[in-house]
C-alpha cells in the first residue's frame, strides 16, 4: 500500500527485495499518475507540465511517438521533498511499528539525526506512473537521499533539466497530419496521380516541464518542429509505394503541396470492393532548452525525432471510358 503522494509505506511485496511477507518500503506514489500521458498536469510530486497550443488547432492530437524505438522516458528520479524537521516527522509517522527491513531503514535515518541543523533537503524517489512495471535503478535502501547546497557529486538519478526534457517529450501531444487528397479519398482513380496537401495552421509545438519547490527551481522545454511528410499508399500496387516531402515554412505555419512534386503516388490497380489503408506521417525535429523559453539555446545531448500519424481508407476505381 502507499499512504499518499510522495509517501512510502510498508509492503510485503517480494519484488522490492527481502523475503515475501517482510515489511518493506513500497514505492512512493507519483502524484496523480496521469501527467506523463496528458500533455499537462503534474508528474511525480511537484513537476508541472504544460504544452503550447498544438501545431494544428483543428487536427486531432495524440501522444508523440519516438522515431527511435529504443528510446524510453525516465522511470524514476529523485525530487526535493523534505526539510530535516519534516523528514523526521515523516519517518517517525510512516515507519512506526515497522518490521524488518523497514525498521532498520528508519533506524539508519534516526542515527543520522535526519541531518537536523544542516543546510539542505531530503530528496525522495518519484515514479513517472504508478504501474511500477519498469525497473527503477533506485533501490528501497535509498528511497531518500540527503542533498546539501554544495553537493560534491550529484546522484545519477537526481532530477536535472535533461530529465525534465525527457518527461516533457513523453508528455507532448502532436497534431495528426491534416492531409487533404485530390481527388477525394473515396474517388481516387487508377493511373491518375494523387495530390497531397497539408491544410490549415500547422506549426511547431513545445512542452515545458518545471519544478519550483523549497527553493529548487529548474525547467526544460522541448520544441517539436515539423520537417517532413511521408505518405504510404497502403498497397504494393502503387507507383511509388511511398513519397516523402520536405515541409516549408509559410505565412501560416509549415506546409506542403505535392502538385508539382517529382514524387506522387499513382495507384495501378483498383481497390475492388474494398479500400487501401493510406497513411500520412509527419516527422518532427525535437530540440530542448534548459529553461521555460522555447527559443532558448538548444542543449545536447538531443532528443529523438517525433512522429505523428494519420491513417484513412481510400477507394480506388478504374476510369470508365466509352469506345466509339
Amino acid at each position: 500500500m502507499t499512504l499518499g503522494a510522495g509517501t512510502p509505506a510498508y509492503a510485503g511485496d517480494p519484488s522490492y527485495g527481502g523475503d515475501e511477507g517482510d515489511a518493506q518500503p513500497a514505492p512512493p506514489s507519483s502524484g496523480n499518475g496521469s501527467g506523463g500521458n496528458s500533455g499537462s498536469g503534474t508528474i511525480g510530486a511537484h513537476i508541472q507540465v504544460s504544452q503550447s497550443r498544438t501545431g494544428g488547432s483543428s487536427s486531432p492530437t495524440a501522444k508523440a511517438t519516438s522515431a527511435n524505438a529504443n528510446w524510453k522516458p525516465p522511470v524514476c528520479w529523485y525530487e526535493p521533498m523534505y526539510t530535516p524537521d519534516e523528514y523526521e516527522e515523516f519517518i517517525k509517522s510512516s515507519y512506526k511499528g515497522a518490521r524488518e527491513p523497514a525498521a532498520s531503514y528508519a533506524k539508519e535515518r534516526a542515527d543520522e539525526d535526519y541531518h537536523k541543523g544542516d543546510k539542505g533537503l531530503w530528496w525522495q524517489v518519484q515514479f513517472r506512473n504508478d504501474s511500477y512495471t519498469d525497473a527503477c535503478p533506485v533501490t528501497p535502501a535509498n528511497w531518500e537521499i540527503w542533498v546539501p547546497p554544495a553537493q560534491p557529486k550529484a546522484d545519477p538519478n537526481q532530477l536535472t533539466p535533461k530529465t525534465l526534457s525527457e518527461l516533457a517529450y513523453n508528455s507532448t501531444k502532436l497534431p495528426t497530419p491534416p492531409v487533404v487528397l485530390s481527388p477525394a479519398p473515396e474517388r481516387l482513380k487508377v493511373n491518375l496521380g494523387t495530390r497531397v496537401k497539408l491544410d490549415g495552421d500547422f506549426d511547431r509545438v513545445w512542452t515545458t516541464a518545471s519544478i519550483n519547490y523549497k527553493g529548487v527551481q529548474m525547467a526544460a522545454t522541448t520544441v517539436a518542429t515539423p520537417v517532413a511528410l511521408e505518405v504510404d499508399a497502403g498497397t504494393t500496387d502503387a507507383d511509388p509505394g511511398t513519397c516523402t516531402y520536405n515541409l516549408v515554412k509559410g505565412d501560416n505555419g509549415y506546409t506542403v503541396d505535392s502538385k508539382d512534386a517529382a514524387c506522387n503516388i499513382t495507384y495501378r490497380r483498383s481497390s475492388g470492393s474494398g479500400t487501401y489503408p493510406f497513411k500520412a506521417s509527419i516527422t518532427w525535429k525535437v530540440t530542448w532548452t534548459a529553461s521555460a523559453d522555447p527559443d532558448g539555446p538548444a542543449q545536447q545531448p538531443g532528443l529523438p525525432d517525433g512522429l505523428s500519424t494519420y491513417e484513412q481508407n481510400v477507394t480506388v476505381k478504374e476510369i470508365q471510358a466509352v469506345n466509339r
